[in-house]
């Protein structure tokens, strides 16, 4: 059985305050303090954020399945399904072209080659697809640390951060 350690309300798996405290905090010039600090003012400062684009993203899912429910024994009409996922806000308009010019990215970032997702710009379907597979990586970044909390916390945790 785990046990917990309270580290800035969060109840922490005791290992995982262990690894944080011993081996990744040293050297760093973070206090432990600060850091659980600064771990539950980020859950407390994204969680809202991060359930409402949450419910967003099953209100549009919730649309489309009626949608294609609807048109089940209909033709396939793809102007009037773009139109329709263009008035849901699940399509939106090709942005003006743009430059970004990052400046102190860590070196493993900016140098080492690591694994991509490159995609056609120009393909809406394919970069549907690649943003609902990065959200997916988004939302496991964030439910993925609450097994790390105990039971309570991590249910209530996860109410928050995630929808149902």
């Amino acid at each position: 059985m785990v046990g917990y350690v309270d580290k800035a309300g969060l109840q922490v798996a005791s290992e995982l305050a262990e690894f944080v405290e011993n081996r990744v905090l040293p050297g760093t010039g973070i206090a432990a303090e600060a850091f659980w600090a600064g771990a539950a003012d980020t859950f407390a400062r994204f969680a809202p954020r991060n359930q409402a684009l949450l419910e967003k993203r099953d209100a549009i899912q919730a649309a489309i399945d009626h949608c294609h429910k609807a048109r089940a024994d209909q033709p396939h009409d793809a102007a009037a399904y773009k139109a329709f996922l263009t008035e849901l806000g699940y399509l939106v308009p090709e942005p003006a072209p743009f430059t970004v010019n990052p400046v102190n990215v860590d070196r493993e970032l900016a140098k080492v080659a690591g694994p991509q997702l490159v995609v056609p710009v120009l393909n809406a379907r394919f970069l549907l697809n690649t943003a609902n597979a990065r959200w997916g990586s988004l939302t496991m970044r964030f439910t993925v640390p609450m097994r790390f909390l105990a039971p309570p916390a991590a249910r209530a945790m996860t109410r928050r951060v995630v929808a149902r």
